[in-house]
């Protein structure tokens, strides 16, 4: 059972978001942070995954701001082209704003059980990682965050248990800024960091160029464990 909803912004204007329920129509929330393409049908694939595992899954469109509901992949030159405008005009804190939102809407949607966590990829494994520091989301996951290297200001805030996916060949995310992650988040006790070694960017992107199969079961398995470990409790 999937709709789209609309989130009031903090700002006095509103944007939509898309919802899968699970059978029955209740259970914990799971926000699904987008990548660079939008609430795409990939996104939408992973929350009716999510959903199906019994979670209320809420995709928020991010990219409002400049343009609504994008819904692009990551198949031809000219989409790429359109993902990076995009991501190159998102401002990060209006999105963190905008969750912030999404994360009271869930909380409150009918079925809801008031646990809330957060699942996010690429732009949303940085969005992921700010959650955790910056709202009080139950719990938090980040697929090869882009831009977290930058934000370690913001390690000492994280208040919930944040699970992060590191693609060791990650051709946006050097091993230089691998290891500023892992020496400011290693000693966190709220903080779990795998590395996927020889995979790269989007390796759990099915039908992407860099898609690893084993690699994507392992980190999204160990992702369904500790959401229903954290959001289920």
């Amino acid at each position: 059972m999937s709709e789209w909803i609309t989130i009031n912004s903090a700002d006095g204007d509103s944007f939509d978001a898309y919802v899968a329920k699970p059978e029955g129509g209740n259970g914990p929330a799971v926000l699904v942070i987008q990548e660079i393409f939008g609430v795409n049908a990939n996104l939408r694939g992973i929350s009716d995954k999510l959903a199906a595992e019994g979670f209320i899954a809420v995709a928020p469109d991010l990219f409002w701001r400049q343009e609504r509901r994008v819904d692009i992949t990551d198949q031809t030159e000219e989409e790429w082209a359109k993902a990076f405008e995009l991501y190159k005009g998102f401002n990060v804190d209006k999105g963190v704003e905008d969750l912030a939102a999404t994360l009271e809407a869930a909380r409150s949607l009918p079925g809801s059980t008031g646990k809330v966590g957060c699942v996010g990829y690429c732009l949303g494994g940085l969005l992921a990682y700010l959650m955790a520091a910056c709202t009080d989301i139950d719990a938090g996951v980040g697929y090869y965050g882009v831009g977290i290297d930058a934000m370690l200001n913001e390690a000492g805030n994280i208040k919930s248990p944040l699970l992060l996916h590191i693609a060791e060949e990650d051709a946006y995310v050097d091993k230089e800024a691998q290891a500023k992650i892992h020496q400011a988040l290693d000693g966190n006790a709220q903080v779990t960091l795998i590395d996927y070694a020889g995979v790269d960017h989007g390796f759990t992107r099915k039908g992407g160029q860099h898609y690893n199969e084993a690699e994507a079961i392992k980190a999204n398995d160990t992702t369904l464990d500790f959401l229903k470990s954290n959001l289920r409790g």
